[in-house]
């Protein structure tokens, strides 16, 4: 089974509609008479603290036309040195997530400290997020490679598991690279974008 058989597998396993977003799950740790452990705005200000890298995470044009997918993505992670492996979250309602497990393979774009622009460009949904972006194709999976990342990692999907109302994608690297000396990297803390102190 090739790269694109086995994320249409994982697709299917977890009952994903390839083609449209589920919609969000009704996901509750309690019963409805019981108060919640943790208060949803309490959990997103706290858990804001954690400062984490912003990344975009894109797949090759599809068949029928499609242009190529990609999506902002600041819950991503090294996993495994051997094999290599990377992995990131998708949010189960996400309209890219669907074209990028169709492609079966993507390539994981690592911002520099200047592209929050970029970032905000490939938040939004429904626009031609590609529109004057310059990318060269990634070598092994042929994922848009965005210049100017400080980083890119180019993968074939390796599993999928449900994370509550995200999903848990998990890729094997096939190829990565970066700039002799790369840019600082972009963070995000606290709602805002930001970069390295000296």
């Amino acid at each position: 089974m090739g790269h694109a058989g086995a994320a249409a597998a994982a697709v299917r396993y977890l009952g994903l509609n390839p083609v449209d977003p589920l919609p969000r799950p009704e996901l509750r740790c309690v019963r409805e008479d019981e108060r919640a452990p943790v208060d949803q705005r309490e959990f997103r200000r706290v858990l804001g603290t954690f400062a984490s890298g912003v990344t975009v995470i894109t797949a090759p044009a599809g068949e029928g036309g499609s242009g190529p997918a990609g999506f902002a993505c600041q819950s991503f992670a090294s996993l495994s040195l051997d094999p290599p492996l990377v992995c990131f979250m998708v949010a189960r309602t996400s309209t890219t997530w669907p074209r990028i497990a169709r492609a079966g393979v993507f390539c994981v774009n690592v911002l520099a400290a200047g592209q929050a622009g970029l970032c905000r460009a490939f938040a939004v949904s429904g626009a031609d997020k590609f529109a004057g972006v310059p990318h060269t194709p990634a070598p092994r999976t042929g994922s848009p490679r965005l210049l100017g990342a400080a980083a890119w990692i180019d993968c074939t999907l390796q599993a999928v598991h449900p994370g509550g109302d995200h999903l848990i994608v998990t890729g094997r690297v096939d190829a990565l690279g970066s700039a002799d000396d790369p840019p600082a990297p972009l963070l995000f803390h606290r709602g805002r974008f930001g970069g390295l102190a000296e």
